[in-house]
């Protein structure tokens, strides 16, 4: 959490689980940041601390830092050791999120072992309605993930039928599961194989979405289909993507959402004549920028 930016997401995303997230607004917060480079400002964490946020260092691969959200995967995984044996339930999120009603649908049934949202656009998707191409079926056979598990799932935005494809940037897990481990080990193990660097090559998106392919294929491989549970459109609904949302979900406000994602619309000084908002969320937002 390093930039500017990364703070002012931060502050965002916990003051506004204090502010509206009902019953659950209280719920413990802890900000993994990694154990390296710049630190939080003493400002950022002395605010962070007020709000009864832990902020927890973990370590990482220094030797892996050039490849895209590496920094994530490790992350989770930290996420998840701290939080086995202290709760049912592990939700993490991006800094880039913004909670605007309680969450009420992550206390997930007792059957269920992970809580998520599909990506927001195909991109390096795989179409349910065309054959599985050669990159998911080296996910596939590395992640070793059974053929029945395999079921569709509709994009976000574009709202396409792909193979199960799953957002990291709202995941609802249960600890115990040891699924984020998962993720980080075989996405250690395999994300450098030769079969892979072809793929970077011949276009960079698989580069940058190896990380939410090989999640996708350790959560097919690790859990069932009964037990995962797609949460409603209003959860993780990216901000960014707003006018190129072709779904009939496509919010007209902002208060109609329970999460949203984002990228940094602050850095657009006509902001708050663009967001599709009412004028108290608005307000509710100017008076936290910095």
């Amino acid at each position: 959490m390093p930039r500017k930016s990364s703070e002012i997401n931060a502050l965002l995303l916990v003051e506004s689980i204090r502010a509206f997230a009902g019953s659950l607004s209280q719920t413990p917060i802890w900000i993994f940041t990694p154990d390296y480079g710049k630190q939080p400002s003493q400002a950022i964490t002395d605010r962070l601390r007020a709000l009864k946020v832990k902020l927890i260092p973990y370590k990482i691969d220094k030797n892996a830092l050039d490849f895209p959200f590496i920094e994530k995967v490790y992350g989770t995984s930290s996420a998840e050791s701290v939080a086995r044996g202290q709760t049912d339930l592990l939700g993490w999120f991006d800094t880039n999120t913004l909670m605007l009603q309680e969450p009420k649908d992550f206390l997930l049934q007792d059957d269920k072992s992970l809580g998520f949202r599909p990506v927001h656009h195909t991109l390096i998707g795989s179409r349910f309605d065309e054959p599985l191409d050669p990159f998911w079926t080296l996910i596939y056979q590395h992640c070793k993930v059974p053929k029945d598990r395999v079921f569709p799932m509709m994009t976000h935005v574009d709202n396409t039928r792909i193979r199960p494809y799953f957002n990291t940037g709202l995941l609802i897990t249960r600890p115990e599961t040891r699924l984020l481990r998962s993720w980080r080990d075989t996405f250690v193990n395999i994300y450098r194989e030769p079969s892979f660097q072809a793929f970077y090559q011949q276009d960079p998106r698989y580069r940058t979405f190896m990380h939410q392919a090989v999640l996708s294929g350790v959560i097919l491989s690790t859990l069932t289909t009964n037990e995962i549970q797609e949460l409603p459109t209003t959860y993780n609904y990216p901000l960014h993507l707003h006018e190129e949302d072709v779904s009939d979900h496509r919010p007209s406000s902002l208060e109609e959402l329970v999460t949203l994602r984002h990228e940094g619309f602050y850095e657009d000084v006509d902001w708050s004549k663009k967001m599709p908002a009412k004028k108290p969320l608005k307000q509710w937002i100017a008076k936290r920028l910095f």
